[in-house]
């Protein structure tokens, strides 16, 4: 039986996260993304925000961390993503993000999962759906 068949719609896998400081910097160095709106020492952001913002991509992390270690767990590649940004995620903030299976396309290999992401609040920053390629027919 191949991996994608031994899941099931409705399966789910979680992950929690809290955001440093040390970790917006590794992003921004990473990604040569300097936004003013990620730096403590910046003003731009107080318009909009009480305190500066994690970087999209690095709050997306989780999402692919869930993919990789969880759900399916297994070497897969990730297809396709919609996802919505609701509220800002902070430095400090406790991240939970949660993907349930909302579909299995066992002759593609592909999954469809639901992405909901909230913050230690309960408040719901991101949520959206993901297709992955399973690569992995590990018996």
């Amino acid at each position: 039986m191949s991996t994608v068949a031994k899941l099931y719609k409705g399966q789910t896998a979680t992950l929690e996260r809290t955001f440093t400081e040390s970790d917006v910097k590794k992003s921004s160095d990473l990604t040569r993304d300097f936004s003013p709106v990620y730096n403590q020492s910046e003003e731009v952001w107080k318009a909009y925000y009480d305190r500066p913002i994690v970087p999209a991509l690095l709050t997306e992390g989780l999402i692919t961390e869930i993919i990789s270690t969880k759900l399916p767990g297994v070497p897969s590649v990730l297809l396709q993503k919609d996802l919505v940004f609701y509220s800002p995620v902070h430095v400090g903030d406790v991240i939970t993000a949660e993907m349930v299976i909302i579909d299995i396309n066992l002759e593609r290999n592909w999954l469809t999962q639901k992405v909901t992401c909230y913050d230690h609040n309960g408040i719901e920053v991101i949520k959206g759906q993901v297709v992955v390629l399973v690569l992995s027919n590990q018996k």
